[in-house]
């Protein structure tokens, strides 16, 4: 991600010529956005990133469920409570 912002940023500042970014070539602004492609379409699934984020998300899913089913709302009991003082 970072790979796209940097590719946007170094966008902005070729296109309104600040700075010596005005003067780089394309390939070079654009460069950072072929290498965020690259990263997210070859090197990720290759490695299986993209599934050990899915596969973790899932269990968080579940995890939350069991919690859920473990201990379940108590929704009317805490409303019935007076708080502050003792009378």
């Amino acid at each position: 991600m970072p790979f796209v912002w940097i590719g946007a940023l170094l966008i902005v500042l070729k296109w309104l010529e600040i700075g010596p970014f005005g003067q780089w070539s394309w390939w070079w602004v654009l460069l950072p956005l072929a290498l965020a492609f690259a990263w997210f379409e070859l090197i990720e699934p290759l490695f299986g990133l993209d599934r050990r984020k899915r596969v973790e998300d899932n269990y968080a899913k579940l995890r939350k469920q069991r919690v859920e089913a473990q201990f379940p709302a108590q929704g009317g009991a805490a409303s019935g409570r007076r708080s502050g003082s003792g009378s």
